[in-house]
């Protein structure tokens, strides 16, 4: 008998202005080396043969939906592209984009931030392998560098949480579909990412080892780090 194949979706929710960023242009569209940030993200998922990607699903500022669609187009290949005006919140961009996922022959849903453009080939692959491994629910994840304080509601220091316990979340982070559904579904109000909904059904969230590629493009230095990051892989 022959074993079923397995196929990957991914959303990229790129509806965000990223205000701390500064300019006019919505972060998702802010270039880098001549291309978008939301560009290289899509690149990057397309470079990881391993994830199989045959669905992507990009949320957009309402608006923008067929011109993005025309950006696009050039970097999917044969993977079906869909995109969609996102929401006013993250989630609810997620929420959106994961309705057109297809329910049959997806083993693993990636989400993406765009902002997260230059994550490398193996740090997909290693999440999109957790999932079909057997993990409900899988983040990249980096050793926290800073001391990290808890504070209280006046800025005094409450607690000092041991380092060597923490770790700091990338993305993509990857899911069995119907897992993330399921957290989608619940109604969880206040999460910053899609493991959170789904820590919030009971679910055990795996991590595996991100990358300090995968930084996120948060501040106008980010985009300077982008620049030497981008420029330094053209000259490997």
């Amino acid at each position: 008998m022959s074993r079923r194949r397995m196929s990957t979706a991914a959303i990229i929710p790129a509806a965000g202005l990223g205000l701390r960023l500064g300019g006019e242009t919505p972060k998702a569209f802010r270039e880098v080396g001549g291309d978008a940030l939301l560009v290289h993200a899509v690149r990057g998922l397309k470079a990881a043969c391993a994830a199989d990607l045959v669905c992507l699903v990009v949320a957009v500022p309402p608006g923008t939906e067929e011109t993005v669609r025309k950006e696009l187009l050039p970097y999917v290949g044969e993977t079906r592209l869909l995109v969609v005006a996102g929401g006013a919140e993250r989630s609810d961009s997620v929420r959106t984009a994961l309705e057109l996922v297809p329910t049959d022959g997806i083993d693993c849903v990636l989400v993406h931030d765009a902002a997260r453009a230059f994550v490398p080939v193996d740090a997909i692959e290693r999440v999109v392998a957790a999932v079909r491994a057997g993990a409900q629910a899988v983040v990249p994840a980096v050793a926290v560098t800073d001391t990290i304080k808890q504070v209280g509601p006046s800025g005094e220091v409450v607690a000092t949480p041991d380092r060597s316990t923490l770790v700091a979340v990338q993305t993509p982070q990857g899911f069995a579909p119907d897992v993330l559904r399921r957290a989608h579904a619940a109604g969880v109000v206040g999460a910053t990412d899609d493991a959170m909904l789904c820590e919030a059904l009971g679910v055990t969230v795996q991590t595996v080892e991100g990358s300090p590629d995968a930084f996120k493009v948060t501040r106008p230095q980010d985009l300077l780090l982008a620049e030497a990051l981008l420029a330094e892989r053209r000259l490997v």
